[in-house]
């Protein structure tokens, strides 16, 4: 049963549209376009239905993300299933853009030199990521500085022979819908780690990990910064945190550390989760920090329960915009006239991708897998191709 405090949510924000909706078996395989709005309805993946949703906030979209079904390697013996890649960028969308486009060769590069997926693979397909973009840093660091101070958490989902894999570094959020056998309710469970300075953990870490700053972790603005500049302890790019090279002039020196450090202050390995997908599962949410400032990881499972597969992304950004409209005492309504750029000072970039788990799609064999490559967040803010088989 879908709680009262849910309908309340939902309720007041979401109305059935005439216009801009997807039709069809498979949707709309191009995606549409509202606004600041980008959104694919409906689709098919490896293991079930998907749906994907895209709002814009910043004046250039630092959100990149994809999904990606079929083969997982590079070798005729490839193992198939889905993808999803999370990217929340800062300080510009380069980094992210550079992740969207990098991440997921280098994890079907690694798992055809591994013989098959495993955490190793995923450790190592970040890593190699994070050394490209280093690279270009340090390949454009005399003409374009700023380069040096870009960056993005970044946020995967494998599925794959019936296992799944997580990989975080940053403050994105995957949450699994289980059922529980019990009570017959969907349970909310989430299975990444959130690299952010808010959290105590986080910030235990960093002072075990530098004992000799006590400047590592500071309070500014009411906010928990990592040496008072970034709120993240885990990313890919902000080169000028990792390598002291890239902390000096010409990058600007609202960036640059007075006194030089011997490590890198932030870092790219991800947290890891594998664990077996079980029949109780239905569905996993993948989503920027964007939509968890405004949702509960319980409130988005409810959603996503009590709603139809159609659209159900969109609904959830949504219901995140009226939160957002509420805390700032205005209507949704009027949030959606407010332009990009002025429109961050109400809400984030938010990026969700919503994954159905269906054990007849669970079952397929290789050949019958959707072959799809979806990409929500393009050079003009954004762009897609898709291809269903």
């Amino acid at each position: 049963m879908v709680s009262a405090t849910i309908r309340r949510i939902v309720s007041p924000c979401w109305r059935p549209s005439d216009t801009g909706e997807i039709s069809g078996r498979h949707g709309d395989s191009s995606g549409r376009v509202d606004g600041l709005l980008w959104y694919k309805d409906s689709g098919r993946h490896a293991h079930g239905d998907f749906s994907m949703a895209v709002i814009q906030a910043n004046k250039l979209l630092e959100d990149h993300s994809q999904l990606e079904s079929g083969p997982l390697s590079l070798t005729e013996a490839n193992p198939y299933g889905t993808f999803v890649g999370i990217y929340d960028g800062h300080g510009g969308p380069e980094a992210s853009r550079f992740v969207n486009d990098s991440l997921f060769k280098n994890i079907r590069k690694f798992s055809s030199d591994n013989d098959g997926m495993s955490a190793d693979v995923v450790h190592k397909a970040f890593l190699a990521t994070e050394e490209e973009f280093l690279s270009l840093v340090e390949k454009q660091w005399l003409h374009k500085p700023p380069l040096a101070s870009v960056g993005s958490c970044c946020l995967i989902g494998i599925i794959c022979c019936g296992e799944l894999y997580i990989g975080n570094a940053g403050d994105s959020r995957a949450v699994l819908g289980r059922m529980d056998e019990a009570t017959k309710e969907i349970k909310a469970i989430q299975l990444s780690e959130e690299h952010n300075a808010s959290m105590v953990s986080v910030r235990d870490e960093l002072r075990s990990l530098h004992p000799d700053d006590p400047q590592i972790v500071v309070m500014k603005h009411q906010v928990w910064r990592v040496k008072g500049l970034i709120q993240i302890s885990r990313s890919i790019g902000d080169a000028y945190l990792k390598k002291v090279e890239f902390n000096r002039a010409p990058l600007l020196s609202k960036f640059r550390l007075p006194e030089p450090f011997e490590q890198p202050i932030l870092k790219a390995e991800p947290a890891i989760l594998v664990q077996k997908l079980c029949p109780q599962d239905q569905f996993l949410i993948f989503a920027s920090d964007g939509l968890w400032e405004h949702l509960s990881s319980q409130e988005a499972v409810d959603i996503v329960q009590s709603c139809p597969r159609n659209g159900v992304a969109k609904k959830l950004v949504k219901t995140a915009l009226c939160e957002a409209a509420k805390k700032r005492e205005t209507r949704y309504s009027d949030l959606k006239k407010i332009d990009r750029g002025v429109r961050r000072h109400f809400h984030d970039d938010i990026t969700v991708i919503v994954l159905y788990l269906d054990s007849n799609f669970l079952a397929r064999a290789n050949s019958r897998v959707p072959l799809v490559s979806i990409k929500g967040g393009g050079e003009n803010g954004y762009g897609i191709g898709i291809i269903d088989a």
